[in-house]
């Protein structure tokens, strides 16, 4: 708190000292008392006043710069009112019982959307756990009466099966905590994994894949990181180039990480839009060209790589490349082998 802040919220005591002042000095000359005598007086109440409004001061100030060290502490800091120091003055301290009236009906609501959310959550699980059963039982009788309709048929229910997974994934992404085991994985036959797990969505598009990747080992979460590889898959068949597509993963030993780089040929990004790619529901000028584009694939990688602990970024040239890079810490002071 400033001093003339201070005085500048005191300006009405001030200015009604200075007129009753003035009042009194002018009763006491008509009361024949001397011009010294009413100076002195004058000097006297000034000091005063101006002694009651310094103190004043410091103890406003001592006391509001206590609250904000108190908020600086604070996680949540809506809960101030119910830590703030009582203090001597009564507008203060009915200002305080006032925000614990206030808050408590603020922490009720959050209370209440907190559970409406998680109910929310719930039933979006159950609805995505429940929609896979008809999803693999369509893709068995798919499997078991081969012709190019059933091949067409499961080519879009790998597209469902994609939208599905990425909302299960999206519903959890704020509590990665509760369902990741960070472990030593082979990045190798992890990507391989992946590849094959998007086999016919690849053949179907015609991409190559190159792997160069030597027996390189990260710690991480096989399962999440499995799900952000697809999202990168897809977004690379999305915007392909329509010639010779192809996909590149390599990986690079630095000091203290492991990088995996996935590099394709396809549409590339323009430079204006690299610094936006990563923000929920972002499509870009590729994206308006496509209709099946949401903008949610590489925000949900993101996310869920800074939950992860890894680094994610992202490198392209318009036409040319893009190229997604994804930095695994080296956890092995950390984690047994």
């Amino acid at each position: 708190m400033k001093l003339k802040d201070y005085l500048e919220d005191k300006l009405l005591i001030i200015i009604l000292n200075i007129g009753l002042m003035i009042l009194s000095g002018v009763y006491l000359y008509f009361c024949n008392v001397s011009k010294n005598e009413i100076l002195i007086y004058l000097v006297i109440w000034i000091f005063v006043l101006f002694l009651y409004l310094f103190v004043n001061w410091i103890k406003r100030r001592k006391y509001f710069n206590k609250i904000y060290e108190i908020l600086k502490d604070l996680d949540k800091s809506y809960l101030i009112s119910e830590i703030m120091p009582k203090s001597y003055n009564l507008e203060d301290n009915l200002n305080r019982d006032i925000l614990k009236i206030s808050n408590k009906s603020v922490i009720d609501e959050i209370n209440y959307f907190k559970k409406d959310k998680e109910e929310y959550k719930e039933f979006i699980e159950s609805w995505i756990h429940e929609v896979k059963l008809p999803i693999t039982a369509i893709n068995l009788i798919c499997d078991n009466n081969k012709s190019n309709i059933t091949r067409k048929i499961k080519y879009e229910l790998a597209n469902i099966e994609n939208d599905v997974e990425k909302a299960l994934f999206y519903s959890r992404s704020d509590n990665v905590y509760k369902d990741y085991i960070i472990r030593k994985i082979n990045l190798k036959n992890m990507v391989l994994n992946v590849i094959q797990r998007n086999r016919n969505f690849l053949i179907s598009n015609n991409m190559n894949i190159n792997i160069d990747i030597n027996e390189e080992y990260v710690y991480t979460d096989d399962k999440w990181i499995e799900f952000i590889l697809t999202q990168l898959i897809l977004n690379s068949v999305k915007y392909k180039n329509i010639k010779n597509p192809k996909i590149d993963f390599y990986a690079k030993r630095e000091k203290s990480k492991t990088k995996l780089i996935i590099e394709d040929n396809g549409l590339g990004i323009e430079k204006s839009e690299l610094s936006r790619v990563f923000n929920k529901g972002f499509t870009g000028t590729n994206g308006r060209n496509n209709s099946n584009s949401t903008g949610i694939g590489l925000y949900l990688s993101k996310k869920l790589s800074r939950k992860l602990g890894i680094f994610m970024d992202i490198q392209s040239k318009k036409d040319s490349y893009t190229r997604v890079i994804i930095e695994f810490p080296d956890g092995s002071e950390h984690f047994s082998r």
